[in-house]
């Protein structure tokens, strides 16, 4: 017989992304409300159809782009301004996760700096950046003076998954520098620590474990006033990528 696709079910794969920032001292995670159908009107996490040009890595940092602005950080060249830190999470493929067909979505997992409020594109019709905590209570997330709904499609354990991910791995990586700009003092990644953690930190203690971690931070040679006070020593991210001993997050 004959090779005829008509035969074959209609099949999809997407790229979705679970977008991580610190704003204003909290884990934000960027979303997006659709615009279109399924779910629309419903908050959800950027992403979209994977191309038939493309590769997973090159559809997920289209996305990355046209949702944020932000291209994919090289880690062999020098830290970027407008660099994103981008993995692959893990894939999700319930049969009933999309209504139109069945859909396979390969999730991403990006981290930056502090960035600015976004612009929605494509099919979204508004973007914001909400905090990580009202994005997961209940798989819900209502703007004030609107009922709260779940985050359209598996959003929300995607986003669990995200979260997840990014507070495991800062235990033992360097991972939690993507959170900061390409000069840092440790006042600021220790911030960085506590957002994502939730919890609160001693600085001497935090002081004394990151900059006693060989390659872990690399002095600049400058100071900065930007948090107030004394000036502070710069650094930037040394060539470790793991942490031994790791900094264990603490129990709460």
């Amino acid at each position: 017989m004959p090779y005829d696709p008509s035969a074959f079910p209609p099949f999809a794969v997407t790229v979705d992304l679970v977008v991580l920032t610190v704003r204003r001292h909290s884990l934000c995670s960027l979303a997006v409300r659709r615009g279109e159908s399924p779910y629309q009107g419903r908050w959800a996490l950027p992403g979209g159809f994977v191309r038939a040009d493309e590769n997973l890595a090159q559809a997920a940092a289209r996305e990355l782009a046209e949702e944020t602005g932000l291209c994919v950080h090289d880690p062999a060249a020098p830290a970027q301004d407008n660099g994103a830190h981008l993995e692959q999470l893990a894939t999700y493929g319930d049969p009933e996760r999309d209504p139109r067909m069945r859909v396979v979505s390969v999730a991403h997992l990006a981290l930056a700096p502090d960035l600015p409020a976004p612009r929605a594109g494509g099919d979204a019709s508004n973007a914001r950046w909400a905090p990580v905590e009202e994005l997961l209570e209940q798989g819900s997330y209502g703007r004030e003076g609107e009922s709260g709904a779940p985050l359209a499609f598996d959003h929300a354990q995607i986003l669990a998954d995200g979260v997840e991910r990014a507070r495991s791995k800062i235990e033992y990586s360097s991972l939690a520098t993507a959170f900061c700009p390409p000069e840092f003092t440790v006042g600021e990644l220790r911030r960085v620590y506590e957002a994502v953690w939730g919890v609160a930190l001693d600085p001497r203690n935090f002081h004394r474990k990151v900059t006693g971690t060989p390659g872990f931070l690399v002095p600049t040679g400058g100071t900065t006033t930007r948090q107030g006070g004394r000036p502070a020593q710069l650094f930037r991210a040394g060539g470790a990528t793991l942490l031994n001993p790791p900094m264990l997050r603490p129990e709460v």
